[in-house]
């Protein structure tokens, strides 16, 4: 049961329907609504989950320059792509409201002020009142996601009060980039979420080590897709299936306590809602012998400096 130091948070492995927004954004408040139901106060949704993550990259020469094949799908997942401007998180948040549920989701942004033709790795914060809150862009795509991401900037490291915790969140790898995480522990986090588009290993390392070093609860959940998750209409359908594992993504989705160990180990090759309630006691306990950013730290010998300011191409001064 829910007291005043806990709350109850539900890890949504899920596959998406892969580059389609709105049947995407549909699942979305479907599984939101489930967890609201069960009395969650938090959902999280993986990395790029609406409308999916890019794995066709790998699958068909990627990083052939001017290939028609790379530009068709750039113009499919633009197209699919998530625009807050216009409105298309509108739904999310009214549901949000509605239920009262906080809502934690990776999207593929395409945003207006870059131009509106490139797109990021976002990872949007909707809190229970139905704002919102933050839009963190992935500061630095990985390997081959650089051939479809743009990278980020440091305006969404920052955290928000959840319930009785501190809530900061990065996506998949830049939960490895120890300043970023440093960046969140100053700011008092003590519940971390890492969102990923899915494999255990990827998550079964780094989940524990960053409870571990932060004192914190931490919380990754990845997405799944399969093979028959691909829809008949995506292009160059076969060519993306031809010498396919069992699954593109397989999931991994965890939660480690502030000592490292296990609430949730983690979970593969399975779609389903996990639950679990954290109470924020474990945390006071754990950082009664290391707290990073408190008493074991030196400020007088190491300081972070970060810029969170939202990049641009260009300023305007107005008469």
């Amino acid at each position: 049961m829910t007291t005043e130091t806990s709350l109850k948070v539900a890890l949504a492995q899920i596959a998406p329907v892969w580059l389609n927004k709105a049947a995407t954004i549909d699942k979305v408040l479907m599984t939101a609504t489930q967890a609201a139901d069960q009395s969650a106060e938090l959902v999280v949704f993986g990395e790029s989950f609406i409308p999916g993550y890019p794995f066709w990259i790998e699958r068909t020469e990627g990083a052939t320059f001017n290939s028609d094949t790379q530009k068709e799908f750039h113009a499919k997942y633009l197209n699919e792509a998530v625009c807050i401007e216009a409105g298309d998180l509108d739904s999310i948040c009214t549901l949000a409201r509605e239920r009262n549920i906080a809502i934690v989701t990776g999207i593929i942004e395409r945003p207006v002020d870059r131009g509106g033709h490139s797109i990021y790795c976002s990872l949007v914060y909707i809190s229970a009142s139905g704002k919102i809150e933050n839009v963190h862009r992935k500061l630095m795509p990985t390997y081959e996601e650089r051939l479809s991401w743009s990278p980020g900037d440091g305006h969404g490291l920052r955290t928000f009060p959840l319930g009785p915790f501190t809530m900061g969140a990065l996506n998949c790898w830049e939960n490895w980039m120890p300043l970023p995480r440093a960046a969140l522990y100053g700011q008092g986090e003590n519940l971390h979420i890492a969102i990923w588009p899915g494999s255990e290993q990827n998550t079964e390392d780094i989940t524990r080590f960053m409870a571990r070093e932060g004192r914190s609860f931490v919380i990754s959940v990845s997405a799944i897709l399969r093979p028959e998750d691909i829809p008949a209409d995506i292009p160059f359908r076969d060519q993306i299936l031809a010498r396919c594992e069992p699954w593109f993504a397989n999931g991994g989705s965890c939660i480690a306590a502030p000592d490292g160990e296990w609430i949730l180990n983690p979970q593969a090759n399975t779609e389903d809602i996990f639950y679990a309630t954290l109470d924020r006691e474990q945390v006071f306990r754990e950082r009664q012998n290391f707290d990073p950013a408190g008493h074991y730290s030196r400020p007088d010998v190491t300081r972070l400096t970060v810029n969170r300011s939202r990049q641009s191409t260009v300023s305007f001064d107005e008469d």
